[in-house]
């Protein structure tokens, strides 16, 4: 049961004015909200599911890393609803790092994407890859809504709220 209550809200960033630098602000914001949310989570409430889904908040971050690699590093995923859990060796710390070092690498990626219209470059990936843009959209939006989720899990984890 949660035990504190503690709010902790960044604002939306403000970028700059081209189409290229709003998006890839607000998906860094959303990637930055959830792995704040997940950091410093405690055993083993961070892994224990809070709803009927069995949704927890380590595997909804782990699960980001999967669609990240997915989207920007042309990694082929066979069980989605697999990397709905971490495993059980890896630690808060581990799946934050992990995360965090998958972002970097997406980053290094779209570094390099100067046409937002272009396909998004995926090696070793068979088949049309989608644009830039849809690539950063869907990312906004599934890191969106899974750091919705986790703000909830967190709240019920141990009463952190906020951004």
């Amino acid at each position: 049961m949660p035990t504190a209550h503690r709010r902790h809200d960044t604002p939306p960033p403000r970028t700059a004015n081209s189409e290229a630098e709003v998006l890839r602000g607000f998906l860094d914001y959303l990637r930055a909200s959830i792995a704040t949310k997940v950091d410093g989570a405690a055993e083993p409430q961070v892994r224990t599911p809070a709803v009927p889904s069995g949704t927890n908040l380590l595997g909804l971050l782990n699960h980001l890393i999967a669609v990240e690699r997915a989207t920007f590093l042309g990694e082929k995923v066979t069980d989605w609803q697999a990397t709905f859990q971490a495993a059980p060796q890896d630690g808060v710390a581990d799946v934050v790092a992990r995360y965090r070092a998958t972002v970097d690498r997406a980053n290094k990626v779209l570094d390099a994407c100067t046409d937002l219209g272009a396909p998004l470059p995926r090696p070793g990936r068979a088949g049309a890859s989608p644009s830039v843009r849809w690539a950063l959209t869907h990312m906004i939006e599934e890191t969106g809504r899974h750091a919705g989720h986790a703000d909830i899990l967190r709240e019920l984890v141990d009463g952190t709220t906020g951004r």
